[in-house]
């Protein structure tokens, strides 16, 4: 086992492969509060830091084919195709049907989803915090992939886990309003204070759109802090990737 890395326990075919990176490495290049592998070039970590440590995916245990698609991510529901996109775009997911496009996002609290084809024709990373989920970034996702869903294969990455994640009660309304079965997902924690589950909420609308094949959802960021970095927990912190793409060996 490398804890530098996780690999996620779902059906994936042959051909697709998907990741994602802890603070573990231990080659990283950033130093408290980013240590020590930190990918985010957005949150005051130093740049050749953050450059070196993303140099370091092309290599063991990572051997990531080609650079990922780094989005600016904006808790948004943009759908970039990866073959088309530029480093930098302003999105909160990215698609891929070619192989060798790596697809990624950067989170600390926020769900990462990554999404795959049965047949490993297309690959997906979406980026899921509260405003994104509400406002139907997975919706996108698997619309931009053009595949029935009920061929697709869905996993849940490390999020801030549904113990610790408080919010209010307009993060609680923005999910009623959509569907109200979504109440299930809330308990009240205080006055005009509920405990969030991510995980449920995604999984709840994964399966409104057909997508049944959904795996993982059992990692809080805010609760392994020896692994993950967390946002609600330290405020100043790095970011971990999600990563997934088609092996450009051939599937």
């Amino acid at each position: 086992m490398n804890d530098a890395l996780l690999i996620p326990d779902w059906p994936a075919p042959q051909g697709v492969c998907a990741m994602v990176t802890t603070r573990c490495c231990s080659d990283g290049q950033s130093v408290a509060p980013y240590a020590r592998f930190n990918l985010a070039a957005h949150v005051g970590d130093s740049a050749v830091a953050v450059a070196n440590n993303r140099l370091r995916l092309r290599r063991a245990p990572f051997e990531v084919p080609l650079e990922p698609l780094w989005l600016s991510q904006v808790h948004g529901i943009r759908v970039v195709a990866a073959e088309q996109a530029t480093a930098g775009v302003e999105a909160d997911a990215s698609v891929a049907h070619s192989p060798g496009r790596v697809c990624a996002v950067l989170t600390a609290d926020c769900l990462p989803l990554l999404l795959c084809a049965e047949d490993g024709s297309a690959v997906a990373a979406a980026h899921a915090g509260w405003r994104g989920l509400a406002n139907g970034v997975l919706e996108a996702t698997v619309a931009t992939m053009q595949i029935s869903p009920e061929r697709l294969l869905a996993w849940l990455g490390p999020a801030i886990g549904p113990a610790v994640f408080e919010v209010g009660d307009e993060v609680r309304d923005a999910f009623l309003a959509h569907d109200s079965r979504a109440a299930s997902a809330f308990v009240r924690h205080g006055r005009n204070k509920w405990l969030c589950d991510l995980y449920q909420l995604a999984r709840q609308r994964l399966a409104a759109l057909g997508v049944t094949q959904v795996y993982g959802g059992d990692l809080c960021t805010f609760s392994d802090s020896e692994r993950f970095y967390s946002y609600r927990r330290d405020g100043v912190t790095g970011r971990m990737a999600s990563l997934i793409w088609i092996d450009p060996r051939g599937i």
